[in-house]
């Protein structure tokens, strides 16, 4: 009898191998959760890696201050459901206590303050290891990660300096002070994400569903209203059917109109958008390298 992997089952497979690794290699590892699809299907493997027994991880989030009511809602929820440990790092902490600046303007965002908290958290932690749920084909600095990718002691990247990874072989040695992010489906692409949700079933927040918002047009995407955002003379709010492709804080994540409102028709969308799915995000607009700089700081 001939066995066979479908395409899903093998980056399940590959992605819950990485994890195991992780457990095995690592003293006090961690998911870094932001409640969006991505650190979700990262949760949902991690349960079936080590099923009967609890997640042996606890989520950590690292909270702005400007996320979507829905999005924390949702991460609450799944941390009653799933009990498991639950560690905020606070961006609002971080700038009462003097250690970042508020950004100010229209276009103000909490987004890159986010490295100074995870660092903090990290090492107050003493995590050795964080794994999150970047992928290659999002961005072209995250297509330069390793599935084990190295942090020095400041936390920073070098991207000119990454350990080979052959045969599934992963090297996680590391001196006092460093540690690992790790990036178990960093082989996924959004469609693959999405296909894999369909397929499980796996609850996401309603956010990523077709609904009625009162939005505004700003850097050629819908940008949601809220308390958090300075309207312009020439912001107009109104309300749109709109979903957004990947969630971040409410100020920098942009939606796109859509009549998607189930996970098929999400799926067929995806299929056919000529967009990637971070092009709706703010933060990734303020240069042709802001994420890999932002990613030599320390950030996810």
């Amino acid at each position: 009898m001939r066995y066979t992997l479908t395409h899903l089952k093998e980056l399940e497979a590959e992605a819950i191998f990485v994890m195991r690794e992780v457990y095995a290699q690592f003293e006090n590892p961690a998911i870094l959760f932001s409640g969006g699809k991505d650190s979700i299907v990262l949760v949902h493997l991690a349960k079936k890696a080590f099923w009967p027994a609890k997640i042996p991880f606890p989520l950590v989030h690292i909270d702005t201050g400007h996320n979507f009511p829905e999005t924390m809602e949702f991460r609450d929820n799944l941390v009653k459901e799933l009990g498991v440990k639950l560690i905020v790092g606070s961006v609002q902490q971080s700038i009462d206590d003097g250690k970042v600046r508020e950004e100010s303007g229209k276009n103000a965002s909490r987004n890159a303050l986010q490295t100074t908290t995870l660092l903090d958290t990290i090492e107050s932690n003493n995590f050795d290891a964080c794994m999150g749920g970047a992928r290659r084909d999002e961005e072209k600095a995250r297509a330069k990660e390793r599935f084990f990718s190295h942090r020095d002691d400041f936390g920073q990247w070098d991207p000119k300096n990454q350990r080979p990874e052959l045969w599934n072989l992963f090297n996680g040695r590391k001196n006092m002070g460093e540690h690992f992010r790790v990036f178990p489906i960093s082989n996924w692409t959004e469609m693959d994400v999405w296909q894999y949700i369909l397929h499980e079933n796996i609850a996401i927040p309603s956010l990523y569903i077709a609904h009625e918002r009162e939005v505004i047009w700003r850097n050629n995407s819908w940008l949601p209203v809220s308390e958090h955002i300075e309207l312009g003379p020439n912001d107009k709010p109104e309300m749109k059917q709109i979903r957004f492709r990947t969630l971040g804080d409410i100020t920098i994540t942009g939606g796109v109109e859509s009549d998607a409102d189930d996970l098929a028709k999400i799926v067929e969308e995806v299929a056919a958008a000529r967009q990637t799915e971070r092009g709706n995000r703010a933060d990734d607009k303020r240069g042709e390298t802001a994420m890999e700089d932002r990613k030599k700081q320390g950030y996810f």
